[in-house]
């Protein structure tokens, strides 16, 4: 029997959607509410967990979280509040792990709501190379890491620890990097971020 088939494999891992940002670039518009596809850009970004075959996901809200719950369906979701996102990614990323400690996962698939240009081929990809709680996955864009990533429950404390403003988990993942598994992502996805006014031309 395999390490993924003792943990359950895929169902050990939950979609870790990072959403609280702001956008303070784009004149102080929250990421999440962004429109694509007719929707908000948010329910898009939970589509692309679960297609990948994340069936549970955890999305941390920050800016303008009421008005997010409000105006998005995001049904099955469990739905966490940062008070401090306008602290950086790093203190969303720590929220988000936290509501994932004490729960059945033993790895989050982290993703970012503003990176439209990844879809379900890349998540799919990452969640495939998990192996146990001690798996450190990230995608690579020839041969560079980003997004999304996968982290064992055994690195949740050391991540958290480090985490700090708009970072993430990029020092924890420096320390570590002879661990970390690269899974090529680079002809399945483009992995752009929604940042400017100019960026928007990427949504649709």
């Amino acid at each position: 029997m395999t390490t993924r088939e003792t943990t359950g494999g895929a169902r050990a891992v939950a979609g870790l959607l990072l959403a609280a940002g702001g956008g303070r670039r784009l004149g102080g518009r929250p990421k999440a509410l962004l429109p694509h596809r007719g929707r908000p850009l948010v329910e898009h970004a939970v589509r692309v967990l679960r297609e990948g075959g994340c069936a549970t996901v955890h999305v941390v809200l920050g800016a303008q979280a009421g008005e997010v719950r409000a105006r998005a369906s995001l049904p099955g979701c469990v739905l966490v509040d940062n008070p401090d996102w306008e602290q950086g990614m790093g203190s969303s990323l720590r929220a988000g792990l936290a509501s994932l400690t004490g729960t059945d996962t033993r790895a989050a698939l982290v993703s970012l709501v503003d990176q439209p240009g990844i879809g379900p081929e890349a998540v799919a990809r990452v969640l495939a190379a998990y192996e146990g709680e001690e798996s450190l996955v990230s995608a690579a864009y020839e041969g560079v890491r980003g997004h999304p990533v996968l982290f064992g429950a055994a690195h949740w404390a050391g991540i958290a620890a480090t985490a700090q403003g708009d970072r993430g988990a990029r020092a924890y993942l420096k320390e570590h990097r002879p661990e970390v598994a690269l899974v090529e992502c680079g002809d399945v996805a483009r992995p752009f971020d929604i940042d400017t006014e100019a960026d928007l031309a990427h949504l649709e």
